[in-house]
């Protein structure tokens, strides 16, 4: 487990009001309070912004027209993926565009795992990780078994506190390890596992792969300081649209790529021996891009920027020490995994539990009757059954403390009436 921070002697300072009041227009117009942003975002006005701009004024295609809207257009998502480098400490031609975190990790499945695994290979895995991380290295070995090779996909534990099992880790890599992916912060459990303590503990051509779906947008993420190989964003989680994500592949992994999705854009060429493979990014970019998304990205980080990662972090932090405090003496309440079990100060603004006497899904429908409007069920865990579901929060600067105390008194309030 990494070392805690100290915990701060002053009091938490919550978000300025006028965050959400003046960027995020949903939330001006609703009197519920949202607390699923583990789900998805709200989305400022520079974002809605961004996509009507592209679908209300000069609406083109990138890189299919030498005219100025077309050649704009090019420019401003070579911008974006320029801001995005930056904002995750890579180079740009390490910035694959996706249709999300699913499609990204599906890319690395069918462009990395098809082109370089071979029979005996394993990929280390938590089979509590989200479905995305774990049905994509599935479905990888029934179509390599197809081709008479045969990859073991080997599980590891996860700890009390929520994150990977380091020490089960260490025990299952092996020779045949060739690679090993992890939640970098927990979809339900909401610790965070960068996997730092395996370094010079294991073989350096393992190949490392983050699903920061939950990390990118709320705190700092930098994949040279992560070491990772392959890492994905959605940007719908960090205030972009939807049908947006990002793949980061290192640029000493590019040569073991193969086009996935060949076409247009794709830069894969063709003569009478076949399809050759292009330049990074473009070999895993086929297709047209989804201009509006990328754009509502480009406006994403600009906003991230202005707020500052730090503080959102500090202001997720501070949230989720609160609402453990307060859900903390709730007779019947258990928490899952996670920052409750931590033997510091931590959080990362997501928090799961159960309620003795009533079912998650119940307790959800009553809260959100309520207004508070969380999360219940299996969160997309594979496996997972009825007697597993939680209530999951989930919080983001626009969050403020008064909500959080809101919500803590109404979950108190319903144990007393199910007790």
């Amino acid at each position: 487990m990494r070392s805690c921070a100290p915990a701060s002697t002053a009091g938490p300072v919550p978000a300025p009001e006028a965050v959400s009041a003046r960027m995020f227009p949903a939330l001006r117009e609703s009197t519920e309070t949202y607390l699923d942003s583990a789900s998805t975002t709200q989305k400022p006005q520079a974002v809605i912004a961004a996509v009507q701009g592209y679908l209300s004024s000069r609406t083109a295609n990138a890189g299919r027209g030498g005219y100025g809207w077309a050649t704009t257009l090019s420019r401003e998502i070579e911008q974006v993926r320029g801001r995005m480098a930056g904002f995750i400490g890579a180079d740009p031609d390490e910035v694959v565009f996706t249709g999300g975190s699913t499609a990204g990790l599906n890319a690395v499945a069918l462009s990395w795992g098809l082109a370089n695994l071979r029979d005996g290979d394993e990929i280390l895995y938590s089979p509590r990780d989200h479905a995305s991380n774990v049905y994509p290295w599935v479905q990888l070995r029934q179509i390599l078994a197809g081709f008479g090779r045969t990859i073991r996909l080997v599980p590891y534990r996860i700890s009390a506190l929520g994150e990977a099992d380091i020490e089960d880790i260490l025990a299952k890599a092996g020779p045949s390890t060739r690679l090993i992916t992890v939640g970098h912060l927990h979809h339900v459990f909401g610790a965070l596992s960068t996997l730092e303590e395996l370094r010079g503990r294991i073989d350096p051509a393992i190949a490392l792969c983050f699903d920061c779906s939950q990390s990118g947008g709320h705190l700092p993420v930098r994949v040279d300081e992560l070491d990772a190989d392959f890492a994905v964003f959605a940007a719908h989680k960090m205030f972009g649209a939807p049908g947006t994500g990002v793949l980061y592949c290192r640029r000493r992994r590019h040569a073991e790529l193969s086009p996935f999705l060949p076409g247009g854009n794709s830069g894969v060429s063709l003569d009478d021996r076949g399809l050759h493979a292009g330049p990074m990014p473009q070999l895993l970019e086929g297709g047209t891009h989804n201009i509006p998304g990328i754009l509502a990205l480009g406006a994403a980080l600009e906003v991230l920027g202005e707020i500052g990662l730090g503080t959102i972090h500090t202001h997720n932090r501070a949230l989720t020490r609160r609402l453990i405090a307060g859900l903390r003496p709730v007779p019947g309440l258990d928490f899952r995994p996670g920052p409750a079990y931590a033997p510091c100060e931590t959080g990362y603004g997501i928090v799961s539990f159960t309620l003795h006497g009533i079912g998650a899904n119940d307790l959800g429908f009553v809260l959100g009757e309520l207004g508070f409007l969380v999360r219940t069920g299996a969160h997309c865990v594979p496996g997972e059954s009825e007697d597993e579901d939680s209530v999951r929060v989930s919080t983001h600067i626009y969050n403020t403390f008064d909500e959080i105390d809101r919500f803590t008194d109404c979950v108190a309030t319903i144990a007393e009436e199910v007790a």
